[in-house]
Protein backbone atom coordinates (compact mmCIF):
# COMPACT_ATOMS: atom_id res chain seq x y z
CA UNK A 1 0.00 0.00 0.00
CA UNK A 2 1.33 3.43 -0.78
CA UNK A 3 0.51 6.25 1.15
CA UNK A 4 -0.56 8.93 -0.27
CA UNK A 5 1.09 12.41 -0.35
CA UNK A 6 -0.03 14.99 1.56
CA UNK A 7 -0.82 18.40 -0.61
CA UNK A 8 -1.21 22.18 1.09
CA UNK A 9 -3.79 23.76 -0.70
CA UNK A 10 -4.57 27.50 -0.24
CA UNK A 11 -7.95 28.45 -2.06
CA UNK A 12 -9.95 32.14 -2.43
CA UNK A 13 -12.35 34.06 -4.51
CA UNK A 14 -11.72 37.04 -6.52
CA UNK A 15 -14.04 39.75 -8.28
CA UNK A 16 -14.20 42.07 -10.27
CA UNK A 17 -17.52 43.33 -12.69
CA UNK A 18 -19.62 40.76 -12.73
CA UNK A 19 -16.78 37.41 -13.04
CA UNK A 20 -16.09 35.77 -10.02
CA UNK A 21 -12.59 34.14 -10.17
CA UNK A 22 -12.50 30.53 -7.74
CA UNK A 23 -8.38 30.14 -7.27
CA UNK A 24 -6.42 27.44 -5.76
CA UNK A 25 -2.74 28.09 -5.21
CA UNK A 26 -0.59 24.70 -4.58
CA UNK A 27 3.53 24.58 -4.17
CA UNK A 28 4.72 23.81 -7.33
CA UNK A 29 6.26 24.84 -10.30
CA UNK A 30 5.01 27.65 -11.56
CA UNK A 31 1.72 26.31 -13.72
CA UNK A 32 -0.84 28.60 -14.04
CA UNK A 33 -4.20 27.12 -15.41
CA UNK A 34 -7.56 28.85 -15.85
CA UNK A 35 -10.55 27.19 -16.54
CA UNK A 36 -8.62 24.09 -17.64
CA UNK A 37 -6.35 25.54 -20.28
CA UNK A 38 -2.87 27.22 -19.96
CA UNK A 39 -3.08 30.61 -19.19
CA UNK A 40 -1.45 31.66 -22.50
CA UNK A 41 -4.24 30.12 -24.30
CA UNK A 42 -7.20 31.07 -22.34
CA UNK A 43 -6.35 34.60 -22.16
CA UNK A 44 -5.77 36.75 -25.88
CA UNK A 45 -3.49 39.51 -25.19
CA UNK A 46 -0.60 40.15 -23.27
CA UNK A 47 -1.77 42.46 -20.84
CA UNK A 48 -4.59 39.89 -19.71
CA UNK A 49 -2.12 37.64 -19.32
CA UNK A 50 0.01 39.85 -17.04
CA UNK A 51 -2.73 40.87 -15.01
CA UNK A 52 -3.54 37.49 -14.06
CA UNK A 53 -0.36 36.69 -12.77
CA UNK A 54 1.09 40.15 -11.40
CA UNK A 55 0.37 39.42 -8.22
CA UNK A 56 2.98 36.17 -8.69
CA UNK A 57 5.68 38.04 -10.07
CA UNK A 58 5.22 41.18 -7.78
CA UNK A 59 5.61 38.46 -5.03
CA UNK A 60 8.53 37.14 -6.95
CA UNK A 61 7.16 33.68 -6.16
CA UNK A 62 6.22 33.02 -10.03
CA UNK A 63 8.56 29.28 -9.84
CA UNK A 64 7.16 28.34 -6.19
CA UNK A 65 3.59 27.83 -6.72
CA UNK A 66 1.16 26.16 -9.57
CA UNK A 67 -2.20 27.78 -9.58
CA UNK A 68 -5.57 27.14 -10.83
CA UNK A 69 -8.45 29.40 -11.50
CA UNK A 70 -12.12 28.51 -12.20
CA UNK A 71 -13.86 31.68 -13.43
CA UNK A 72 -17.07 32.39 -14.75
CA UNK A 73 -18.95 35.74 -15.26
CA UNK A 74 -18.65 39.35 -17.42
CA UNK A 75 -15.81 39.24 -20.11
CA UNK A 76 -11.85 37.99 -20.36
CA UNK A 77 -10.28 41.59 -19.07
CA UNK A 78 -12.97 41.32 -16.14
CA UNK A 79 -12.13 37.89 -15.73
CA UNK A 80 -8.10 38.46 -15.66
CA UNK A 81 -9.13 40.90 -12.76
CA UNK A 82 -11.02 38.65 -10.91
CA UNK A 83 -7.92 35.89 -11.09
CA UNK A 84 -5.63 38.64 -9.80
CA UNK A 85 -7.52 39.37 -6.71
CA UNK A 86 -8.13 35.95 -6.25
CA UNK A 87 -4.55 34.91 -6.44
CA UNK A 88 -3.68 37.68 -4.47
CA UNK A 89 -6.10 37.12 -1.70
CA UNK A 90 -4.81 32.90 -1.70
CA UNK A 91 -1.16 34.41 -1.50
CA UNK A 92 -2.13 36.17 2.16
CA UNK A 93 -3.50 32.65 2.82
CA UNK A 94 -0.24 31.00 2.11
CA UNK A 95 1.81 33.63 3.42
CA UNK A 96 0.51 36.51 5.39
CA UNK A 97 3.95 38.32 5.47
CA UNK A 98 2.89 39.38 1.58
CA UNK A 99 0.10 41.51 2.57
CA UNK A 100 1.95 44.77 2.96
CA UNK A 101 3.40 44.49 -0.82
CA UNK A 102 -0.15 43.34 -2.38
CA UNK A 103 -1.76 46.03 -0.43
CA UNK A 104 0.55 48.78 -1.33
CA UNK A 105 -0.18 47.48 -5.05
CA UNK A 106 -3.69 47.59 -4.81
CA UNK A 107 -4.45 44.04 -5.80
CA UNK A 108 -6.52 43.42 -2.19
CA UNK A 109 -8.73 46.19 -3.14
CA UNK A 110 -12.22 44.88 -4.76
CA UNK A 111 -12.98 46.97 -8.07
CA UNK A 112 -16.11 47.85 -7.51
CA UNK A 113 -17.27 49.48 -10.55
CA UNK A 114 -19.75 48.08 -12.13
CA UNK A 115 -21.99 48.59 -15.21
CA UNK A 116 -24.84 50.89 -13.87
CA UNK A 117 -28.36 49.33 -13.85
CA UNK A 118 -31.00 50.67 -16.34
CA UNK A 119 -33.64 52.36 -14.50
CA UNK A 120 -37.78 51.88 -15.32
CA UNK A 121 -38.58 54.88 -17.64
CA UNK A 122 -35.85 55.23 -19.24
CA UNK A 123 -33.76 54.04 -22.26
CA UNK A 124 -30.06 53.64 -19.98
CA UNK A 125 -28.98 53.99 -17.01
CA UNK A 126 -28.97 57.44 -16.89
CA UNK A 127 -30.42 58.47 -20.23
CA UNK A 128 -34.14 60.32 -20.74
CA UNK A 129 -36.36 59.85 -23.33
CA UNK A 130 -36.85 63.15 -25.68
CA UNK A 131 -38.49 65.55 -23.43
CA UNK A 132 -41.21 67.83 -26.13
CA UNK A 133 -42.93 70.55 -24.23
CA UNK A 134 -45.66 71.02 -26.80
Amino acid sequence: MVAAKKVIEFSATGRRKTSVARVRLVKGTGKVIVNGKDVKDYFDTRDMIETASRPLVLTERADQYDMTAAVKGGGKVGQSGAVAHGLSRALIVAEDELRPILKKNGFLTRDARMKERNKPGQPGARKRFQFSKR
